[in-house]
């Protein structure tokens, strides 16, 4: 919705600047998307001039040499190439400086020899109009040369874009944005411009109109013009009409989309005289029935459209775009003004089904009020009269009448308060509710209200009376402060403080959080390679998808991961620590919705640092950079863990492994197998894991111990074991032997020498610690242990300990 600032300060002018006026209506729910600047600027040398005379340009056939009076006090000399200019015109003139619409600042020039001092304009040339072949001609009447052009014509205006939410169709009409411009800053609103008609009540002869389906059309008017003219909008017309977004065509069109912009309620103009029989009906459309729309388009229309016809058929699309069988033409005569109201949801999907969307049908879609229909025919009558020197004929066809009578809703001061935590006094509510053309009645602790028509759809209940109230007075007052919760305390729960401390130690990592869609494509388990009877198949499919694209719940976090991952590498950045947290989602036949695990998910690629003088090429995260950064994660949470050899399709082979914790496994761990990455035309080592954080325990309430009093003993130990033996198995086994003094057991080297160690062999080095909590151990008791470890490893892995 486009309002011009000029328009709508003629119904209410507050002593407020563009910026404010806009500032003020977005604060009181009147969404300013932004604000525009329509027509020309440096209006100073913008005047209106008086052509003195014309000659013919000596050098120039199509060229005219003109002395103007701009009010100067000397005549200036310009050339004007419109075949229309002659002496005594009253003419719009740019002077040298002027800013002309497509920002190109005017300049004194020489066209063919002769000086040109300023520019005489056409319509198109002040962004008035369309019109370019000839000059604008202003009326002479009391204006001298000299006048500044801004006092005739709207040449410059802001225009505020405005996003209207669907329950507020009265605000896609000017005078419904100055109502609400009104509410908001108490500046005084002009009357409606529908006050007085210049029509008549009564039966209209001339015409039959039939209503077949009145649940579609809960209201049709017509009246009927006479002796109409067709021809050019005014200036001022067009002025607006340009600057609302509108093309001025002729003025009957023009009337109907003016009055249009002003009330919000579309119209209609037929040619009466094109109208077979004088006799329109409407009703559903036959299957297969085909009209031809002003657009010059021929559509094919279905049982549930409903269309205005006459005794030939289809004249036009009821509520979307009129047909061009009785569209009117310049030789229009008789026009019949038709008026409707129009289901709203049949006229949106009158709209979809057609793929066709016009300014009619964006209001007509959000439900308008059969009230409105006669408020559009009281401004389109004057203005029919005023600009076509039309005669209305007597009477005025209403079918339908008006809507129901609004409710009454009790307004309780209590209430307000209640919902608010902030108290409105009555007769401030009182007072905002009667500048929204509420009526107020003083009632027991509080008042009786009830909605103007126009609200019908949008006010039905107490609490969307308080929410005006609020959103005019008391958002911008409200504390601080949290509502009153008896009993309750803003602690986070045991899972929540997990999740959280999960979050922070990822992030201490120097991983960077994304937030993916919870929706994906149904061709994402096959980019994954994914067999068919792998549970990640298993997503919820949703009923009404915005797009196939995402028409699935996601069952893992990995694809938004490498989606973000492809992206940057597009836009250049190679060295990423990504992670994401949030809900997977699989079916759960017995509950009827899906389960809803809580996932996090991380992805690493490029070097583990950035490149430096001192080490220009770094290492490249791999399996083991993704593994200890689990290791960070799992450690804030004080998680027991181990991970086994796994096999997942997406996943490297011999780099890919099951997550345990409490020996149940939990997610997964390892390298993103190539033909995967290529999926996201991705190259090189992606490393990553993700943890289903659901079933990961809360962390037990930690135990400290005395590690200071005893001093602990280290010693290396180098075991040779079998190539496929896991580093994870050799440690569990150490860990178990050595136990309850040996308190840390690691794998700092691995060393490989088919001469020495044999083949298929590879020797560990371990780096053990052994404390007691009681005492300084002695050597006996370290080689106690180290023998009970030696003869584990060789029961168990048929290890042995190097002697060198």
């Amino acid at each position: 919705m486009r309002a011009p600032v000029n328009w709508l300060r003629e119904y209410c002018d507050p002593p407020l600047d563009t910026a404010k006026v806009a500032e003020r209506l977005a604060m009181t729910g009147t969404e300013v998307e932004r604000v525009e600047r329509h027509g020309v600027t440096a209006l100073e040398n913008f005047v209106v001039g008086r052509v003195l005379q014309t000659e013919h340009h000596p050098e120039a056939d199509r060229l005219t040499v003109c002395t103007v009076d701009a009010g100067d006090g000397q005549p200036r000399q310009i050339v004007c190439g419109a075949p229309n200019v002659a002496a005594g015109q009253t003419v719009a003139v740019a002077k040298p400086g002027a800013v002309l619409p497509d920002g190109n600042t005017l300049k004194r020039v020489k066209l063919r020899g002769v000086e040109s001092d300023g520019m005489i304009l056409a319509e198109d040339e002040l962004a008035i109009g369309t019109e370019h072949a000839g000059i604008l001609e202003l009326d002479a009447d009391g204006v001298a040369p000299g006048t500044p052009l801004g006092q005739v014509l709207d040449i410059a205006t802001d225009v505020l874009v405005l996003e209207i939410t669907p329950n507020r169709p009265d605000c896609l009409g000017i005078y419904g944005i100055a109502r609400e411009l009104h509410a908001a800053t108490q500046a005084r609103l002009a009357t409606p411009p529908w006050a007085d008609d210049a029509g008549s009540e009564g039966p209209l002869e001339g015409v039959g109109i039939a209503v077949e389906c009145p649940d579609l059309c809960p209201r049709f008017t017509a009246r009927i013009f006479e002796d109409v003219k067709i021809g050019p909008s005014p200036p001022w017309l067009k002025a607006r009409l340009m600057a609302a977004g509108q093309r001025p065509i002729s003025n009957v069109v023009d009337i109907t989309n003016y009055v249009m912009l002003m009330t919000a309620q579309p119209l209609h103009a037929f040619d009466l005289d094109r109208v077979e029989a004088r006799q329109l009906t409407v009703r559903r459309a036959q299957p297969g029935e085909q009209v031809e729309t002003l657009d010059g388009q021929t559509r094919t229309l279905d049982e549930d459209i409903v269309l205005i016809a006459d005794a030939a058929g289809p004249t036009s699309i009821a509520g979307i775009m009129g047909g061009a069988r009785s569209e009117v033409a310049p030789e229009t005569t008789r026009v019949l003004m038709e008026v409707a109201t129009w289901n709203g949801p049949n006229i949106h999907r009158t709209s979809l089904r057609l793929g066709l969307r016009s300014e009619a049908s964006t209001r007509f879609e959000k439900q308008l009020q059969p009230e409105q229909t006669l408020e559009a025919q009281a401004v389109a009558t004057k203005l029919m009269i005023e600009l076509c020197g039309a005669t209305v004929r007597p009477g005025t066809i209403d079918i339908g009448g008006p809507g129901p009578e609004p409710p009454t809703i009790r307004l309780r001061e209590t209430r307000i308060e209640g919902l608010l935590g902030i108290a409105v006094r009555r007769e401030r509510a009182g007072e905002i509710l009667r500048a929204l053309e509420f009526e107020t009645i003083p009632a027991g602790g509080g008042l009786d209200v009830r909605p103007p028509p126009f609200r019908r759809g949008d006010i039905s209940r107490e609490a969307d009376v308080i929410e005006e109230v609020a959103r005019l007075d008391a958002l911008d007052r409200l504390p601080s402060t949290l509502p009153s919760r008896h009993g309750a305390h803003g602690r986070l729960t045991p899972r929540q403080r997990l999740r959280r401390r999960a979050v922070d130690a990822l992030a201490a990592q120097g991983l960077h959080e994304i937030v993916g869609w919870s929706f994906t494509g149904p061709e994402l388990p096959d980019r994954l390679r994914l067999p068919a009877d792998h549970p990640l198949r298993d997503a919820v499919a949703l009923e009404n998808p915005l797009s196939i694209e995402q028409s699935r719940l996601r069952t893992t976090l990995l694809g938004s991961l490498l989606d973000t991952a492809a992206h940057n590498r597009a836009h250049g950045v190679d060295r990423l620590r990504l992670f994401e947290t949030g809900a997977v989602f699989f079916p759960d036949r017995n509950a009827g919705l899906p389960r809803e695990p809580q996932h996090i998910a991380a992805l690493v690629t490029g070097s583990v640092r950035p490149p430096s003088w001192r080490d220009p090429e770094p290492p490249v995260a791999d399996f083991f950079t993704a593994k200890g950064i689990l290791q960070a994660l799992l450690g804030a949470l004080r998680s027991e863990w181990t991970v086994e050899r796994a096999a997942d399709p997406f996943l490297h082979p011999g780099t890919a492994a099951r997550i345990l914790v409490g020996r149940e496994p939990v997610g997964w761990l390892g390298e993103v197998h190539p033909l995967v990455a290529a999926e996201w035309d991705l190259e090189g080592t992606i490393a990553g894991f993700e943890l289903d954080l659901d079933a990961v325990p809360e962390p037990a309430t930690p135990l400290y111990e005395d590690v200071t009093s005893f001093p602990e003993v280290r010693e290396d130990l180098a075991v040779i074991v079998a190539e496929d033996i896991a580093g994870s198995s050799v440690i569990d086994v150490v860990r178990g032997a050595g136990a309850p003094l040996l308190r840390s057991a690691e794998i700092f080297d691995v060393y490989r020498d088919a001469e020495r160690l044999g083949e298929g062999n590879v020797s560990l080095a371990l780096r053990l610690s052994y404390r007691a909590p009681d005492r300084t151990l002695t050597d006996e008791e370290v080689a106690q242990k180290r023998a009970e470890i030696t003869d584990a490893l060789a029961g168990e892995l048929g290890g042995r300990v190097r002697a060198s």
